[in-house]
């Protein structure tokens, strides 16, 4: 932990409204300022106990107080510095141990996740049964019950698309663990979107997890040997832009400097699908679609990358299409990687917070831009009893109109 980050804070206590924990529990401990003080005290000596540690664990990872900090304290460095410390020192309960093993031996791996695919669909009815019951056992199990998605045929892209028309550009795109397993349409849409405007997209088949799930949890070894691969795979393919379309990886990505050293990490851009359109500019045309949306700010989109207007902008252009804005939006769902695994108590407040809010607009689809918080509000508005809200990508809405339907998702 770095003490000159922790002696930016000033405590002023703008973070505190922006904070999904604070506004929750309302616990000055489980607030940014407050974590911050913990981290102060154990950097002068305090040893990590396990109630610190429940407080770090508590912390989504969400950086809504990096946007509202008006003295630019990196909690987001902070954060990341003390999970790290946390996994160094902090001997968690044997179930925690369990727990965490599973998810991090599953999820960054692309092909563990593929293999599931099949039980999940024999087990799906069964899952939704179950689900009460495991809560009365393990949150943790019933978690990952209700979230796990109905699976979709799998989608085969191939190494590289060609563009629609003359060439404008060659970009690299990666497919992702949870986006590719689950939501290969969303991949499918981005090439086909990313063809249409001109692009021709690299597909690097030996491309791996981006480490974003890793990093976010502390285990920065595991994340620096994942972040090593996949970047060699973009290396070998020649290209020197990636465009990303899961919210989560694209912050990671773009921080791998910290993992691999500058010059590494320098040899390629990294660019979230929505930044990239909106630079390069519309050639297709834009049929008409005649809903009305409401966009989710994913966090690591908005407050990570500062990516809010692009996603807006992109859809507002869509002739017919009507775009409203979600109460609260800059408050988390509660998906945040792993946490709705690692934390199911305090996610599943969120996200029925979230999809309370949601619901709200009356809209005709919700559109994010990250797979954490598809599943996530889906499975919040499903618990609520009402007709879930179709949710789609940016990328399938604008697959959607550049191709003349009615819907791509």
């Amino acid at each position: 932990m770095d003490p000159e980050l922790i002696g930016d804070c000033v405590h002023c206590g703008f973070c505190l409204p922006t904070c999904p924990t604070y506004v929750l529990w309302g616990e000055e401990m489980d607030s940014p300022r407050g974590r911050i003080h913990l981290m102060g005290q154990h950097v002068e000596g305090t040893p990590l106990t396990p109630e610190m540690a429940g407080h770090f664990d508590a912390c989504l990872g969400c950086m809504a107080c990096v946007t509202a900090c008006p003295s630019g304290v990196r909690y987001d460095r902070l954060i990341e510095q003390t999970r790290a410390e946390v996994e160094r020192v902090h001997r968690r309960p044997l179930q925690d141990r369990a727990l965490r093993a599973l998810v991090f031996r599953l999820f960054p791996y692309p092909r563990r996740l593929r293999a599931m695919r099949l039980p999940l669909r024999l087990t799906a009815g069964v899952r939704r049964r179950l689900a009460p019951r495991l809560g009365r056992i393990s949150p943790a199990l019933a978690a990952m019950a209700e979230l796990a998605p109905p699976v979709p045929a799998r989608v085969r892209l191939p190494h590289r698309v060609r563009p629609v028309g003359p060439r404008r550009a060659t970009v690299g795109m990666l497919t992702g663990c949870v986006q590719g397993a689950f939501f290969p349409q969303v991949n499918a849409a981005t090439a086909r979107v990313l063809a249409m405007e001109g692009c021709e997209v690299v597909i690097p088949p030996a491309q791996g997890c981006c480490g974003a799930l890793s990093l976010h949890s502390g285990r920065q070894e595991q994340a620096g040997r994942l972040a090593d691969r996949t970047m060699a795979a973009f290396e070998r393919a020649g290209v020197d832009t990636v465009v990303v379309n899961a919210a989560g990886c694209g912050s990671t990505m773009k921080e791998y400097g910290d993992l691999l050293g500058p010059e590494r990490a320098g040899a390629v851009r990294v660019v979230d699908l929505s930044e990239y359109l909106a630079e390069l500019g519309p050639v297709a045309r834009r049929h008409p679609l005649p809903l009305t949306v409401a966009y989710h700010d994913a966090c690591h989109l908005a407050h990570a990358q500062g990516i809010r207007a692009q996603p807006r902008a992109l859809l507002s252009a869509v002739p017919g299409l009507r775009l409203v804005e979600i109460a609260e939006s800059s408050i988390c769902c509660g998906s945040a990687g792993t946490y709705n695994l690692l934390q199911p108590e305090a996610a599943r407040d969120l996200g029925d917070r979230k999809a309370e809010r949601v619901l709200a607009t009356g809209a005709d689809l919700l559109v994010s831009a990250n797979p954490g918080c598809t599943l996530q509000i889906t499975s919040a508005v499903r618990r609520r009893g009402m007709d879930p809200i179709p949710v789609a990508h940016v990328a399938q809405v604008l697959d959607a109109s550049l191709r003349g339907l009615d819907r791509a998702w």
